[in-house]
């Protein structure tokens, strides 16, 4: 008998739901992707009432005043065995800080991307949902 199991539905690639730890509600969707055996990921949709044409206004460089909508804020990440991706890439355009992180699938929960922010010895763990489609 054989079993299958759609490969996207075990891939870190694909569509995500960002969900504010502190709420608990849905932020943004991001796209993560790969591109040269890199991960990347760009914000494709706004989630959040009132925010869909925010700018960056706390950024600066490239990124002041730019619209979160369609920034890249996931960049070069390396797979680093075991289904984890890490780099020093992470961006919150929020903060307008960037981390260090550590992405890779809940081993119980294939539907759920953990994303963890790093600044030095403090880190935040965030759990992001599979989205539709």
């Amino acid at each position: 008998m054989l079993l299958y199991i759609p490969s996207e539905a075990q891939s870190v690639f694909g569509k995500w739901k960002t969900i504010d730890d502190r709420t608990g509600n849905p932020k943004a969707i991001i796209d993560i992707y790969e591109e040269d055996g890199m991960m990347h990921g760009e914000v494709v949709e706004i989630l959040e009432p009132g925010k869909e044409e925010a700018v960056c206004d706390k950024c600066e460089g490239e990124k002041k005043n730019q619209p979160i909508l369609g920034m890249k804020i996931i960049e070069d990440l390396k797979h680093g065995g075991g289904g984890v991706w890490k780099g020093k890439t992470l961006f919150d355009p929020e903060q307008a800080m960037t981390f260090r992180c550590k992405i890779w699938l809940n081993p119980e929960n294939p539907d759920e991307l953990k994303v963890r922010g790093y600044l030095a010895f403090i880190f935040r763990t965030q759990t992001w949902i599979r989205a539709e489609g």
